[in-house]
């Protein structure tokens, strides 16, 4: 059991500390980070992968994301898409240089990942927050993909399935059919540190400690994630971009579509050494998360972070965090189909007659 006092500090951070830092004016960054061989890794997360960037905390990063929608597919990026209608004008630069350029390692997942961007400051028992100030579409389509033996249902699909989605950014609409038209929510599928594990090749597939494939929806425009830190500089990956994703993601992808996202990176130190999970909040929820290969596990988890953030938070008892939580918190699977499944508490900021101010109204 974490020690108390240590719980309450990094609580204490997470509900104070986001108004602590400024806004850029319209989101200006500071430095960009494009997507090409070199700052790119293929399906994995280690410790000692040089740097792609290098910056100092309060600092903002413009950070393009090559989806691995049409990538991974065994064929090369502009043959994939040219089959779902897709002219070759359209395909990324980036995903063709990627594809035919970057290996990916045995054991490593699908996803391009961007990075890593060391954060000078940051060093082991810190705590990195990430602020999402824009996610910006690079290509006016997604690709949704199934097969047999992946997803929720894992005997429906007999073969696989590919879905190229095209997108109407004007109408923030995605054009599923001719009569169903899905609004967007673009976020990253996956925003990490260095994993913890002295490993020297993590599978970006299962989300953990480190944050990773979580596809957690609520990481939109506007809301903040905090991961604990365990190597120096943080090292942060970000990746698996999507245009838009249910709660759960049950055929196993989103609308993977490649983004491009601002980022507001800044340390505060010591306050990582008490972190169990990363934890995120919004203008209008705090999020508290749990992950496990079980889902009742991962239940758990969440809920006891719930508890653990009404009690040091609020000062609540623990029998009247728990009831709080049974009441005004609602508890949601985010993804049931990265092996590690990630379950979260939203906690309606609304319920308390106070609350510390957000860096985003």
């Amino acid at each position: 059991m974490m020690n108390s006092k240590l719980v309450a500090i990094a609580i204490l951070v997470l509900t104070s500390a986001a108004a602590a830092q400024p806004v850029p004016p319209d989101n200006k960054p500071d430095a960009t980070l494009r997507s090409t061989p070199e700052t790119v890794v293929w399906g994995y997360f280690a410790a000692d992968i040089p740097a792609a960037l290098r910056i100092k905390s309060g600092q903002t990063v413009r950070v393009d994301t090559v989806s691995h929608g049409g990538v991974n597919t065994g064929v090369d990026p502009v043959t994939f898409f040219s089959r779902h209608g897709v002219a070759a004008g359209e395909v990324l630069k980036d995903a063709i240089d990627i594809y035919e350029k970057v290996s990916r390692p045995r054991g490593a997942s699908a996803h391009i990942l961007s990075g890593p961007i060391y954060v000078e400051e940051a060093e082991p028992g810190d705590m990195l927050e990430v602020r999402i100030l824009a996610l910006d579409y690079r290509v006016p389509y997604g690709v949704n993909s199934s097969n047999r033996g992946t997803g929720v249902l894992s005997e429906l699909l007999s073969a696989p399935a590919q879905k190229v989605i095209r997108l109407d950014t004007a109408r923030n609409v995605a054009l599923f059919s001719p009569e169903i038209e899905v609004p967007l929510q673009p976020f990253m599928g996956i925003m990490a540190v260095a994993p913890s594990r002295d490993s020297w090749l993590i599978s970006s597939r299962p989300p953990s400690r480190w944050g990773g494939n979580m596809d957690f929806n609520k990481l939109t425009v506007g809301a903040t994630l905090y991961l604990p830190v365990f190597h120096k500089g943080a090292q942060f990956f970000t990746g698996d971009s999507h245009a838009v994703q249910a709660d759960g993601e049950i055929n196993g992808t989103a609308i993977e579509a490649s983004l491009t996202g601002t980022f507001q990176f800044i340390v505060h130190k010591g306050a990582g050494s008490a972190m169990n999970w990363p934890r995120a909040e919004d203008a209008n929820y705090y999020y508290a998360m749990g992950m496990d290969l079980d889902l009742d596990v991962a239940m758990k988890q969440a809920a006891q972070e719930t508890v653990n953030f009404l009690r040091e938070r609020k000062g609540l008892s623990a029998a009247d965090a728990y009831s709080l939580a049974s009441i005004a918190v609602d508890f949601r699977v985010a993804e049931a189909v990265d092996a590690v499944q990630m379950v979260y508490g939203a906690i309606p900021k609304k319920i308390f007659k106070s609350n510390p101010d957000y860096w985003r109204k």
